[in-house]
């Protein structure tokens, strides 16, 4: 794969070559590799009641497969009992053909530098998905536009620990609904040259992102590699649409990665309790898994968990909360029993502003994730009001601690620099370590240090206007969408994508429904 991928780089004739050596890099961290554990909530009896639990929903309950008769011939050939659009699925056949689904898989970015491996013991990291709202500090709460959408991939493409361009990093609502897919994908393929996902607002947007994608890599190479992760919504409870499930069709036939993900908040789509929630989960994963290897066997999947309870009194969903960790650890323990790469996690808060109410939250949802073995993390920054906005300060500021995530999941060394001894024996009792022989080879990279947060003392701090993280972060969005230069690209795969975007876009009228 790295000879084709290669092969491809150098496609671009002279003047690409001498391009590229001239062009503007950004520093981007490599994906996690964890070398501490994982944090397992369930004992082994809960976790087979739960596997148990699930296989009786889909047996005794049955999954709704709605407007959609192909899959209902595909489920009753594979051996399911089907009335009307209600599948019933026999004890034991999702988990079969499940197993054909691949463990991890990596996904290629068009700079092969910037490739992303999911699964195993890594984490990605990806940006927020879907809010119709941007906020900023001078503009205040709007909708979004197809600006707003570029310079959030901007952004994202700026961002050392952020691994993934995402998807609909908020919803670009200045272009009709049936076209804007285009200009999103254009934006993630041109702005950046991290990896993306693609649509899923309806099965023809898809196949816009496959042939998109073939012109940017090439036919064989889409062929024969994954280049697009998709999100896959499950309709919960227990209810898989066609949209949905026709956009996860042309996926899983062009052999691209698709998150198959319940979509909770409980107490109002799952039970109250923490193992009914699981219990719907992982029968909702398990069909929505199994139908994409009818599609295709060895098709790319994530068992994906997007699970936040809900306020009682008001109805809102709220995050942050021990219930969700409860259940996002156990799904973890639910998706590697199954050999599957895990999405969940994110900066999830339901504060209005990127006040103190979102860094509790967000900083509580991130470690969760991080200990829970979530191997694809979206809305990893820039998450607000419970994902209604996309917010520019709070896309930096989290953008800024992932970075401890990925000090965190370095674990402890323990090789002779780790046992510091010989600072030990050099300082001995009563002196400082400040110039001692091993903190002098080891400052620079001994601490995470945020390159956000104010670490001024109190007369500097104040002298310079007594800023706040908020006043802090806009500078820094000001700052980079300033320095942002666009990644090298083939001009020519350019103006090709250009041509497809148009031609698509006079091929039918426009549509704001």
């Amino acid at each position: 794969m790295n000879e084709v991928a290669g092969r491809r780089a150098r496609s671009g004739g002279g003047a690409s070559r001498r391009a590229e050596r001239t062009a503007v890099s950004f520093e981007s961290a490599r994906f996690i590799q964890r070398n501490i554990p994982n944090f397992e909530i369930l004992n082994e009896e809960a976790l087979q009641i739960i596997e148990w639990n699930a296989e009786t929903v889909l047996e005794e309950i049955g999954v709704n497969f709605v407007e959609n008769p192909a899959a209902l011939d595909l489920w009753r050939a594979a051996g399911a009992d089907v009335k009307g659009e209600r599948v019933h699925i026999p004890r034991g056949l999702a988990r079969k053909l499940c197993a054909t689904a691949p463990s991890s898989f990596t996904q290629h970015a068009r700079n092969p530098d910037r490739n992303v491996e999911v699964g195993g013991r890594n984490l990605v990291l990806a940006p927020v998905y879907g809010p119709p709202f941007v906020r900023d500090a001078e503009g205040g709460r709007r909708y979004a536009t197809l600006e707003d959408f570029q310079n959030f991939v901007k952004l994202g493409y700026m961002s050392k620990w952020l691994h993934h361009s995402g998807g609909t990093v908020c919803e670009p609502t200045d272009v009709p609904v049936n076209k804007r897919h285009l200009d999103m994908l254009l934006a993630h393929m041109t702005l950046s040259d991290k990896p993306y996902m693609g649509s899923v607002t309806e099965p023809s947007r898809a196949e816009d992102s496959v042939a998109m994608s073939k012109i940017l890599f090439g036919n064989d190479f889409v062929d024969q590699n994954t280049v697009m992760t998709s999100l896959i919504n499950i309709n919960s409870p227990l209810t898989f649409d066609g949209i949905m499930m026709g956009a996860l069709e042309v996926y899983a036939k062009a052999n691209q990665a698709a998150i198959i993900s319940p979509f909770i908040v409980g107490g109002a789509m799952a039970p109250v309790t923490v193992a009914g929630t699981l219990t719907q989960v992982l029968a909702e994963v398990l069909a929505g898994v199994a139908y994409s290897q009818l599609i295709r066997p060895g098709a790319p999947v994530i068992f994906g968990a997007f699970v936040t309870s809900i306020d009682m009194n008001s109805g809102a969903p709220t995050f942050g909360t021990p219930e969700a960790a409860h259940i996002t650890y156990g799904a973890g323990q639910l998706a590697r029993r199954l050999g599957l790469p895990y999405r969940s996690g994110g900066s999830f808060c339901g504060s209005k502003l990127p006040d103190a109410q979102a860094a509790y939250e967000t900083a509580n949802s991130l470690n969760m994730a991080l200990l829970a073995g979530v191997n694809f993390m979206l809305h990893a920054c820039g998450w607000l009001e419970g994902g209604l906005v996309s917010s520019y300060e709070k896309f930096v500021m989290d953008a800024d601690q992932l970075g401890t995530l990925h000090h965190l999941a370095q674990g402890v060394m323990m090789d002779t620099n780790g046992q510091a001894m010989d600072a030990l024996r050099e300082v001995g009792p009563g002196g400082h370590f400040l110039g001692c022989e091993h903190t002098q080879a080891n400052f620079k990279s001994a601490f995470w240090r945020s390159d956000l947060l104010d670490y001024k003392p109190f007369e500097t701090w104040a002298e310079e206007g007594a800023r706040d993280t908020q006043a802090l972060a806009a500078e820094r969005v000001k700052k980079q969408l300033a320095d942002y230069h666009a990644p090298d690209m083939d001009p020519a795969k350019r103006e090709e994508l250009e041509a497809f975007v148009a031609q698509r876009k006079s091929e039918m009228p426009d549509a704001f429904i």
